[in-house]
């Protein structure tokens, strides 16, 4: 198998990659107990330095990424409330084809987001 699932998570408040973001993968599903299988910090470009699964960990199933931003805001202090507006943004998406390259981006702001599956 060739498949990989990476992101990336792009600051669009300042215009420039997000560094330092802690991201969590998590498996969930019905016959799955919910746990982290990953856990990485974005580099300077705003990805992490290898892909968040590959090969044979690409499996079918419901996953879930947790991108934890609020603590990105507060170590640039950007956070502007207490407690921050968002926290942590979870992400949940399919692996139906884990031959694919799956490619799950975040946009941040500290007063929203958005994603897309990506190539």
């Amino acid at each position: 198998m060739k498949g990989k699932l990476t992101t990336h998570v792009l600051d669009v408040s300042i215009g420039r990659p997000a560094s330092g973001v802690l991201v969590e993968l998590v498996h969930v599903g019905p016959n799955v107990e919910n746990e982290i299988i990953a856990s990485f910090h974005t580099n300077e470009d705003g990805r992490l330095n290898h892909p968040l699964l590959e090969g044979e960990q690409m499996k079918l199933g419901i996953y879930e990424l947790l991108f934890y931003v609020g603590d990105y805001y507060r170590s640039r202090g950007a956070a502007t409330e207490n407690p921050s507006f968002l926290d942590c943004v979870p992400v949940r998406f399919g692996i139906s084809e884990p031959d694919s390259h799956y490619h799950v981006p975040l946009l941040i702001s500290p007063g929203g987001y958005s994603t897309y599956r990506g190539s």
